[in-house]
């Protein structure tokens, strides 16, 4: 064990809206958290696969978009200070024998928890990726599956494949300061926003731009970085385009990872739990949200609400042991004033 190993009363993995919502409810109870995610933001699937969609079965809610909804939610959580680290994945759990948990993550860190709770939606996302032998070779120098840095293209050809929010978003961003850009799509309808679509192929319809109706058949490179793509258009032409940056923009692939490995009694993708605590098999480890399972589950957001707070009552127990748990209400308690940093009516 070293040194910079981190102690907290509660872990939580993922930062989707059912683990933003476990930190409040952990936070009326008195319990500090931190939070990983392998996700460079929070936001889980509300961030990155509808940012812009309508949700309507929020309570209390009609109507909030996913980007919406999470930015809410942080904001509630502001009196507690969560600590995030995101752009982490958990690489490893281990029980100790006094029944707390050694956590460590990609990213070298080390935490000791006396309580976990995972809530990682339906696993680690991963981007899917473009399938053409050997091309994970060049990943990082010119295949491209999130932009982190956009000045990175400037002035460069850049090609992007996909139809969704992602592909049109950086299409259009991207072909103001590209040498060329290249939208390719294996059919001309988008399942992005129709207003960022009419707003590529303005800039096609002036020059700036192109659009091909295909997929990516083949590529060429120099050894160290790619030089061109060919694409198989649906007229039946090959067309070879000069290529420094390939983006492929197919969306998020689920996979359950690092999670199948941590001795949690799982069912196909996701981990059994009780529904008094929603704890695990593992004694302290709780399971909310999409990547729970139990008679009768539905994979809901306001379920997962449901969940957490169960859950952190079950933690609180665990954390201060032989302390009864009190059920008090936000609107009458002075302590769940006091915790929330607003001030008692007289």
């Amino acid at each position: 064990m070293n040194d910079t190993t981190i102690a907290t009363d509660a872990l939580i993995i993922g930062a989707g809206p059912c683990g933003i919502f476990q930190v409040f409810e952990l936070g009326l109870l008195g319990v500090k958290c931190h939070v990983i995610d392998t996700l460079p933001v929070v936001g889980g699937q509300c961030t990155e696969l509808y940012p812009d969609k309508p949700i309507y079965d929020i309570p209390g809610i009609p109507v909030c978009t996913g980007e919406e909804l999470i930015a809410a939610l942080m904001q509630q959580i502001q009196p507690f200070d969560a600590t995030f680290h995101l752009g982490e994945e958990v690489t490893e759990l281990m029980a100790e024998p006094q029944g707390s948990y050694i956590v460590r993550t990609s990213q070298n860190n080390s935490f000791r928890a006396k309580t976990v709770f995972v809530a990682g939606g339906v696993g680690s996302f991963q981007p899917r990726k473009i399938r053409l032998d050997g091309l994970e070779n060049f990943e990082a120098s010119s295949v491209f599956y999130r932009v982190r840095d956009p000045a990175q293209f400037a002035d460069k050809h850049v090609v992007i494949l996909g139809g969704g929010d992602s592909a049109l978003d950086w299409a259009v961003a991207l072909a103001e300061v590209a040498k060329s850009m290249t939208l390719v799509h294996r059919r001309p309808e988008f399942r992005g926003a129709q207003a960022t679509a009419d707003k590529y192929l303005a800039l096609c319809a002036a020059g700036k731009a192109r659009f091909i109706e295909g997929k990516i058949s083949a590529y060429s490179d120099n050894g160290e970085k790619l030089t061109a793509v060919s694409i198989a258009a649906n007229c039946g032409d090959t067309i070879e385009l000069p290529v420094d940056a390939l983006m492929a923009f197919f969306g998020l692939a689920p996979k359950l990872g690092p999670i199948a490995e941590w001795g949690l009694d799982l069912n196909r993708k996701t981990v059994n739990v009780d529904t008094e605590k929603f704890e695990t098999n593992l004694p302290g480890v709780f399971a909310i949200g999409d990547i729970n399972y139990y008679p009768g589950k539905k994979k809901l957001i306001l379920s997962g609400f449901h969940e957490a707070a169960l859950a952190a009552f079950a933690a609180k127990a665990i954390i201060e042991p032989g302390k009864k748990v009190h059920l008090q209400y936000t609107t009458t308690s002075p302590v769940m004033h006091e915790r929330l940093g607003v001030e008692t009516a007289s």
